[in-house]
């Protein structure tokens, strides 16, 4: 059982009374309403946090490059807006989301978030693939196209499976759902490893004394590491809670193991993102900085 084996670990790991305590510890906050709504208030605050960090920095863009449109980094901090907004909203709400009575509707708002996540991050996997292939000299005109073709048969697939959690009363469109997710973010820490690896390696090929160049190194490192690293996270938890229902997420009675998914899968890389881009475009922009057409 998950439950049973993380408290296990804490046992261990914290080296203090038994195993059995620690389980007995584990056991009892899942229980508590009181932990229960302590835990989801505190993911609520830390949504709610990010987003507005996000905000905060979309009108900075916006005040200094406000002669220009919607640019792809105007758009991913807007996103990360949506997405941590909305998570926000769900675990505020957490005790009348997690009863709904229509299991489609349930698993839309649920699930919702999670696709919204795989548009936003994939969105930088599409900004490097563009900037690396105009460093090669290769067209990219069927890039974007591709980065909506994706997202879009990403959700056409959800929404068929949202259809058949409404009509069908067996729990495989439960699992189904998961296992798409979870196939969703492997493909996008793959999408992170290949165009953030060539970008990152690119990028070692220039000149020692290029300007910005270890910046610039460090930033496209780390935000690959960050991201490919929360993509397989999700991947491989949510695979898990397809076949284990200890590991189930979005519950109420697993309040330590959403928190501690959450803020590994969601919240700590999109604060650490973010605080990596925080740079300012620069006030005389540049041919690579164009709005979205």
């Amino acid at each position: 059982m998950a439950a049973l084996r993380w408290g296990t670990a804490v046992g261990y790991f914290a080296g203090e009374g038994t195993v059995a305590d620690a389980i007995a510890w584990w056991d009892e906050i899942d229980g508590s309403e009181k932990w229960q709504r302590g835990i989801f208030c505190a993911l609520c605050a830390s949504y709610a946090l990010v987003s507005v960090v996000a905000l905060a920095q979309l009108i900075r863009i916006q005040l200094r490059v406000p002669e220009y449109g919607w640019t792809t980094q105007k758009l991913f901090h807007l996103m990360n807006v949506v997405v941590n907004g909305l998570r926000a909203v769900l675990f505020g709400l957490y005790h009348d989301v997690f009863l709904i009575k229509s299991k489609a509707l349930e698993m839309a708002l649920l699930d919702l978030p999670g696709l919204l996540f795989f548009s936003t991050y994939t969105l930088l996997v599409l900004f490097w693939a563009e900037i690396y292939y105009q460093a090669r000299s290769l067209p990219i005109v069927k890039l974007r196209p591709a980065y909506l073709i994706i997202n879009g048969v990403v959700y056409l697939i959800q929404i068929c499976i949202w259809a058949y959690a409404q009509i069908s009363p067996k729990p495989v469109a439960t699992e189904v759902a998961k296992l798409f997710l979870s196939v969703i973010s492997f493909f996008a820490a793959l999408g992170f490893l290949i165009y953030g690896g060539r970008l990152f390696f690119m990028l070692r090929r220039f000149p020692i004394e290029s300007k910005g160049r270890r910046k610039k190194l460090n930033e496209v490192g780390s935000v690959t590491a960050i991201c490919c690293t929360c993509f397989l996270i999700r991947c491989f938890v949510v695979a898990l809670s397809a076949f284990d229902n200890d590991a189930d997420l979005d519950v109420m009675d697993h309040p330590i193991l959403n928190f501690i998914y959450y803020m590994l899968v969601e919240i700590f890389p999109s604060a650490l993102v973010l605080f990596i881009l925080r740079k300012l475009p620069p006030k005389r922009v540049s041919d690579q900085y164009h709005p979205i057409n």
